[in-house]
């Protein structure tokens, strides 16, 4: 039994980074990337890997591994998540690093793309195991994480705690005089440890945003149209809290516990408070039934959001899927294969590299506000955030219709193109 629960998660963790080569191999064909300049983005820049003893409460040491990987820098600082989750491993730090580096690029931000975490499942450790597992992770790491080198930030099962305890880390290993100048070597902290107003909620909203200019695009009102969310952590939340508030009707929502339906709405405040007090599990809540899992993506509805973990939708269930747009609010979630099945379905799909990079973007002004000394408004955040997310979108609309192509390789034309450009004015060293 335990062989083919590994192999499974060895062929979860393979498909994305197969997902992502082939995603970036198909746009570099359509434009004729060229071939040096492939070589390049075809590869990770560094790999790190660290394995580092922690005390546990009982007083036995338990040993773990920890990643970064750093795939590009030509536009700037490597920037991107640190996940903590039983799947992370080289293959998939890879995989998620390279669609960092698009994701930044797309949004035309100074940043490179990096990805990393910890091979653990959070839920088994007390909180002070993992401040104390962050805390020597973020030494183990060293210098190779810096504000001006490579800036990491919440994931999966990571939050605004985190970074604090990792910025408070890395900061004891600096001189007195360095300290202040070392705020930025995190985003996403919580607002008393330098974090930005917006950043919290920065994906999520880019979700919703997305979803808003494809409808707008479409000339489809949002009011009353259901959608159901996979994934119920800050992502999920936040774009069903938009969406909510714009009319639209959650219906049905899965978590790692299990599913829920209820066909004339659930209430997302609500569950968010039952989730909140039922150690973040959704199941038992309500007004709502269970559902087979399996069910999930195949329900009546309008959107999805999967908003969970990367390859969630597979050949297997795309087939059942009779909503007409996906958003994809996690990494990676829909495999090449689903992908294909759905866009002959007439389905849409906004890729990851555009919707979900709200993130990103709210992670950007939050570093430049430490790297200036600033404090920005959250209307100035949120309004900041929806101008730069329009203008993505538009141009990812605007290559798509102009080169008959889907969304997410318009996205990655326009990814690959501008670090293409850089690469031809800088050259290669020596």
């Amino acid at each position: 039994m335990t062989t083919r629960v590994t192999k499974q998660k060895k062929q979860h963790k393979q498909g994305m980074l197969d997902n992502v080569m082939r995603q970036f191999d198909n746009a570099a064909d359509i434009i004729g990337l060229n071939p040096n300049i492939r070589k390049i983005l075809e590869v990770t820049n560094n790999e790190l890997v660290v394995h580092f003893p922690v005390r546990m409460d009982n007083g036995e040491v338990e040993v773990f591994t920890g990643y970064r990987v750093q795939h590009n820098n030509a536009l700037g600082p490597y920037k991107g998540g640190l996940r903590y989750h039983p799947t992370v491993d080289i293959d998939a730090a890879r995989a998620l690093a390279m669609w960092m580096t698009w994701k930044t690029s797309l949004a035309g931000l100074p940043y490179g793309g990096a990805k990393g975490g910890i091979q653990l499942d959070p839920t088994k450790y007390s909180n002070s195991e993992l401040e104390r597992i962050t805390r020597r992770f973020t030494y183990a790491l060293g210098d190779n994480i810096g504000p001006e080198l490579d800036i990491p930030a919440p994931d999966v099962n990571t939050n605004a705690q985190t970074m604090a305890w990792i910025l408070d880390t890395y900061m004891s290993t600096k001189s007195p005089a360095e300290r202040s100048t070392n705020m930025h070597v995190v985003t996403g902290k919580p607002i008393g440890a330098g974090g930005s107003e917006g950043r919290d909620r920065a994906t999520g909203y880019g979700v919703f945003l997305t979803i808003k200019f494809w409808t707008e695009s479409k000339k489809v009102d949002l009011k009353d149209k259901k959608f159901i969310v996979q994934g119920f952590g800050n992502v999920g939340y936040w774009a069903a809290h938009f969406l909510e508030k714009e009319g639209a009707v959650l219906i049905a929502v899965q978590d790692a516990y299990g599913s829920i339906t209820n066909e004339s709405g659930i209430s997302v405040e609500k569950l968010f408070e039952f989730s909140q007090a039922n150690k973040g599990s959704i199941l038992g809540f309500s007004d709502s039934h269970a559902i087979d899992n399996t069910d999930f993506f195949g329900l009546d509805c309008d959107i999805i959001i999967p908003a969970a973990l990367g390859n969630q939708i597979t050949a297997e269930n795309a087939q059942h899927i009779k909503a007409y747009l996906i958003a994809e609010g996690a990494n990676g979630p829909t495999d090449v294969e689903a992908e294909e099945i759905l866009l002959k379905k007439g389905i849409d799909i906004i890729p990851d590299i555009l919707c979900n990079s709200g993130g990103v973007i709210g992670s950007y002004y939050e570093w430049l506000q430490n790297r200036n000394g600033e404090i920005w408004q959250l209307e100035e955040v949120m309004e900041k955030l929806e101008k730069k997310l329009r203008e993505s979108f538009s141009k990812v609309s605007e290559i798509s219709e102009d080169r008959k192509v889907d969304m997410r390789t318009a996205a990655f034309i326009i990814a690959i193109e501008r670090l293409e450009k850089t690469y031809v004015q800088r050259g290669i060293f020596p």
